[in-house]
């Protein structure tokens, strides 16, 4: 090849940063300051912390009392501002299956020669292991099992649509329903819109990879300054305490499964619970996941990533087989015609109408602020996270696939998991097993994983495999978090010093400690939901900027001066791609690349 070769797509790149890129002269982290081995933004960095600092403190000296503030947090932002939650995230998923419906569903991520840096089979496995996490190894028995329930007076399944009593078919038919719209289409709408702006501002814009840069078409070179500050300073907290949220829920769990395994399978002796062994388990597991992030993305996330995906697909597969097999091909079946028969009023009830009528010891608004308003405020909390995994994994791939992909795959991976999972629970409560309903009636919900498999053969390996699963999900969630931050902490820089995801991995760790010391798993509930409101009216302006965005790309794509440009070169350069092994490769004979920098 001779000195002129290039990777493909060199003109079109320089032909996407002439048109297409904003007339800028700010770099990503041009302001930092470098000192201690940090490099970190000389705002948000030292604000957030700061913040931070001052509300673990605050949760230590309000000691007993902290408990009792944060669920009357929770019932405030529940009675006030559940009907916001349920607008905003159905708002989210009509805008994202318009963008790609429509004439925007074209644009291709990364400018229109931009290839994929993935193939379609790697890109739809790290979708499957996003979609996949410590909540779903928490709430994939215990959440269909509390909507089943053991009576009519004990539980109750809202909305009114699903009008069961407790403990028989119908009500197993609503649980499953009920819990497939959690964990469907309406949370990957948000993780896809989140991954959306933020791809498409970076990879076709050339912006700093921060929320701030969404909204460049309506701030332009004010990102720079205090409202683009403010916005990564939301989604910050955003991110650390939707991490929190589900570090806290995942170190229960794991206390709960060491408990139960090594207590009431093995009978070796029963390991402490409570709130003084769990902040030892997150201290212990913190430290795993601080030399996970010293072995590098190679060494150590990808490594446990990988670990991850084998033990659960080697979970997956043994219940299916060892378990009531037909009846969970029927729970996939009817709980996902029941999910869609009933989509509309699943995803507009509110409970406000009659939210005082009493549900078996609830209020139906009691019962969504527990349930559906948590868990929209746990996933806009935890979407910066898996939205810029899912944008940085994303380029070349046109809106419409991004979407079709984002929306369906992940979503469809959740409902084998929860049929698996949650089916069998329900079939040997049906079948009049072990009680696993009334189990996590009494022990709480972290028992329902454990309660369900005791019930079938090497009970106490699988719950073996389901700790150490809930352990690796915890370290690289922590780890990969703490990478995100970094990306906001650092003016949206993507080489981040080591030292300094040690650093947030750390915090990450202590304020899931604090929240569980302060208030239990409530003051988790709260702190998702709380810091989800803010960052939920951000996402809402989103929607907007997205499309200003994608509008602004249409018209040059559609417009005179982009076809002259393409005829330009294509008159001027004539072009070969060759193929060499592995490496595409663009030949120019005859002139040089036009556009550019």
């Amino acid at each position: 090849m001779s000195g002129s070769d290039d990777t493909t797509g060199e003109m079109s790149d320089g032909l996407q940063v002439e048109l297409f890129h904003p007339d800028s002269d700010r770099e990503p982290g041009d302001t930092n300051i470098q000192k201690f081995g940090f490099d970190v933004h000389p705002i948000v960095f030292p604000i957030a912390l700061v913040i931070i600092v001052a509300f673990v403190a605050a949760t230590i000296l309000l000691g007993d009392a902290a408990a009792s503030v944060y669920s009357d947090i929770f019932t405030f932002i529940n009675s006030t501002f559940g009907w916001f939650y349920i607008l905003a995230v159905n708002l989210f998923i009509l805008t994202i299956v318009y963008f790609a419906a429509s004439k925007y569903g074209s644009i291709r991520i990364g400018g229109v020669e931009a290839e994929k840096e993935f193939s379609d089979f790697s890109w739809m496995a790290m979708l499957f292991s996003a979609g996949m996490g410590i909540g779903l190894m928490f709430f994939s028995v215990a959440e269909p099992m509390w909507h089943f329930g053991s009576s009519a007076s004990d539980f109750m399944v809202v909305p009114p649509a699903f009008e069961a009593s407790g403990g028989t078919a119908a009500a197993a038919s609503a649980a499953m329903a009920q819990t497939f719209f959690h964990w469907g289409f309406h949370p990957w709408a948000i993780y896809g819109l989140v991954a959306l702006g933020l791809a498409f501002f970076s990879f076709n814009r050339g912006l700093p990879l921060t929320f701030r840069s969404i909204f460049w078409p309506l701030l332009g070179e004010r990102i720079y300054g205090w409202p683009g500050h403010l916005i990564d300073l939301v989604t910050v907290f955003a991110t650390l305490f939707g991490l929190a949220t589900s570090l806290g829920l995942g170190v229960a769990q794991v206390n709960t499964g060491l408990n139960y395994v090594f207590g009431n399978l093995l009978g070796v002796a029963s390991v402490p619970t409570g709130t003084i062994p769990q902040v030892l388990l997150i201290a212990g597991i913190t430290g795993i996941a601080t030399l996970s992030v010293a072995a590098g993305l190679d060494g150590g996330v990808k490594r446990l990533s990988t670990a991850n995906l084998y033990i659960m697909f080697a979970m997956l597969a043994f219940l299916f087989i060892v378990g009531p097999t037909l009846y969970i091909l029927g729970t996939l079946s009817g709980g996902l015609g029941a999910y869609l028969q009933n989509f509309l009023e699943l995803s507009f009830f509110t409970g406000i109408v009659g939210g005082g009528a009493a549900l078996g010891g609830y209020t139906v608004q009691g019962w969504m602020g527990s349930w559906t308003v948590f868990y929209w405020g746990w996933w806009i909390a935890w979407s910066p996270f898996v939205g810029m995994f899912i944008a940085r994994i994303s380029k070349g791939r046109t809106v419409r696939e991004f979407v079709l992909g984002v929306l369906v795959l992940p979503s469809m991976f959740s409902f084998v998991w929860l049929s698996t999972f949650g089916g069998s629970a329900l079939f040997v409560e049906l079948q009049g097993g072990a009680g696993i309903a009334s189990a996590v009636a009494e022990q709480g919900q972290t028992v329902a994983m454990f309660a369900m498999l005791s019930n079938f053969p090497l009970a106490p390996v699988s719950g073996l495999l389901a700790t150490l699963l809930v352990i690796t999900f915890f370290v690289t969630s922590s780890d990969s978090g703490s990478l995100v931050i970094d990306h906001l902490t650092s003016g949206g820089k993507h080489d981040v010093p080591k030292v300094q995801r040690i650093f947030w991995a750390v915090t990450e760790g202590a304020v899931a400690a604090v929240l569980l010391v302060g208030g239990g798993l409530s003051a988790l509930q709260t702190a998702a939901i709380t810091t989800g409101l803010p960052f939920g009216v951000i996402l809402v302006l989103m929607c907007y900027t997205v499309y200003l965005g994608l509008q602004n790309e249409y018209e040059i794509l559609e417009s005179e001066e982009f076809a002259d440009r393409i005829e330009d070169l294509t008159d001027q350069d004539e072009v070969d791609i060759v193929t060499t092994g592995d490496e595409t490769v663009t030949e120019i004979r005859g002139g040089e690349t036009e556009g550019g920098d």
